[in-house]
């Protein structure tokens, strides 16, 4: 086995405790390239959190924590699940975000928009609120300089840092 396949294998199988938090406590299921269309057209408004590596993007282990909150304060109306780190890069990709962590909003398998990095509760609340109100979109080439991350109303804003 090479570096990158055991780095790759390493990634996979240990999470950070408040990301594994996610999954034992409050039961989010682990989404994969496999389930992944399956878990976004699903009825319904679903989020998905890109956690990245912990140690490399320090608003994670924040976004874990309030990411529980969030779906409680929508009443359960949204279905949350965590990318598998396997399936970050090519869903990145295709998703077209590019600040981490990074959630990334849907309903009934259409794309939303895409909250990234740690924001206050007050912004979380008005994003996804006007989500919910919303459309469903294409999501934003990777390959642009200009990147949505707040869904359509912002297709000209840019990611900062």
């Amino acid at each position: 086995m090479n570096r990158a396949d055991r780095e790759s294998e390493t990634s996979t199988d240990m999470s950070h405790p408040l990301i594994q938090r996610l999954y034992d406590e409050f039961s989010y299921p682990r989404v994969t390239l496999e389930d992944y269309e399956t878990f976004i057209g699903a009825p319904g408004v679903s989020v998905l959190f890109f956690a990245g590596d912990p140690k490399r993007y320090k608003e994670t282990t924040d976004v874990a924590v309030v990411l529980p909150e969030l779906i409680a304060a929508f009443e359960g109306n949204i279905r949350a699940g965590v990318v598998d780190k396997s399936a970050e890069l090519p869903l990145q990709k295709r998703l077209g975000f590019r600040a981490w962590p990074c959630l990334v909003f849907f309903r009934d398998g259409g794309y939303l928009g895409a909250i990234a990095r740690m924001k206050n509760w007050s912004e979380y609340l008005d994003d996804i609120s006007e989500f919910m109100r919303g459309e469903t979109c294409e999501p934003p080439t990777f390959a642009s300089d200009q990147v949505p991350v707040r869904g359509p109303a912002a297709a000209t804003s840019e990611v900062n840092g």
